[in-house]
């Protein structure tokens, strides 16, 4: 009710974050399974002598707090009533997410604690078609710059205001399509469409623009993205207009943010991938010398 406007919703401030929570949200849900999947894969590795990275752990966990910050907090109350707080949403369920849930390799965790028979599974899900294709470089890169516009200029982000179902399809499609943007790109599990490292820095220097120009569209539109929904409100503490403002710059200002972090991740991941090669050929080089007649004292 209150993401609807009712009488008594008060300003959204720092405060209204705590003040106004939806702890029963498909954000809590998806939070409660894949945390508690993620620590019983650790738990069952530690049972039998092995150890899982710490870091990957806390890399997964953020993800999955980035998920629970945006949709359990004040934020899902308001997301219907303020546009810069769907916007703020967007950008973490679509970018910010889904790259630290990447680093957490949940998919390489499952198949080094799963029994036989759901391994199968696994493995027969990623080396299926539907795999290959949805994780298709052109692919993912489509749905990622397309959805957005998609969203925003039809009819469908008014039918998300008005019906939480749609709405919760909404949440779902952004982690969805940010994931398999993102998990050949930056994460460590074995997922089919995995380029090398200068086509994936390519890929992502590609999608920037299009987040700048979505979130410049949105900043300098003079027709209100969801119709008449926000002025029927009636919010004395809030211009619609004002608001949209904001989301773009929100939108604009983000995206570009997360593209030159990505980036930066990417080059990171490249070096140490060509120091280990590196590392990797003067092993197989000593191994052959010390082999060869002549090499022994």
């Amino acid at each position: 009710m209150l993401a609807h406007g009712e009488d008594g919703l008060e300003p959204f401030s720092p405060v209204t974050l705590f003040t106004h929570v939806a702890p029963f949200s498909l954000g809590s849900l998806i939070v409660l399974v894949a945390g508690g999947l993620y620590v019983w894969g650790i738990v069952r590795m530690r049972r039998r002598g092995d150890s899982w990275p710490a870091g990957r752990t806390a890399l997964f966990l953020i993800g999955l707090a980035l998920i629970a910050a945006v949709t359990v907090s004040g934020l899902e109350v308001y997301d219907t009533t303020l546009l810069s707080v769907h916007m703020v949403q967007h950008m973490v369920l679509s970018m910010l997410a889904p790259i630290f849930l990447a680093l957490g390799a949940p998919v390489t965790l499952a198949l080094r604690t799963l029994p036989h028979g759901p391994r199968g599974v696994v493995l027969g899900v990623l080396h299926s078609r539907a795999a290959k294709v949805l994780t298709f470089p052109l692919v993912t890169f489509t749905l990622f710059i397309a959805s957005p516009f998609a969203l925003y200029f039809s009819g469908l982000y008014r039918l998300s205001l008005e019906y939480p179902a749609v709405h919760t399809l909404v949440h779902l499609h952004l982690i969805a399509v940010g994931c398999l943007f993102f998990w050949p790109l930056i994460g460590l599990d074995p997922l089919p469409g995995r380029m090398p490292y200068p086509l994936r820095a390519l890929l992502m220097f590609l999608s920037t623009p299009f987040h700048t120009v979505l979130g410049l569209t949105v900043l300098q539109s003079s027709t209100l993205l969801g119709g008449d929904w926000y002025p029927s409100l009636h919010l004395d503490w809030v211009n619609p207009y004002d608001d949209q403002n904001l989301a773009g710059g929100i939108l604009w200002a983000g995206g570009e943010f997360v593209a030159v972090a990505m980036l930066g991740a990417l080059v990171y991941q490249w070096i140490r991938e060509s120091e280990r090669e590196a590392r990797r050929i003067d092993r197989t080089a000593s191994g052959q010398s010390a082999t060869e007649p002549g090499c022994r004292l």
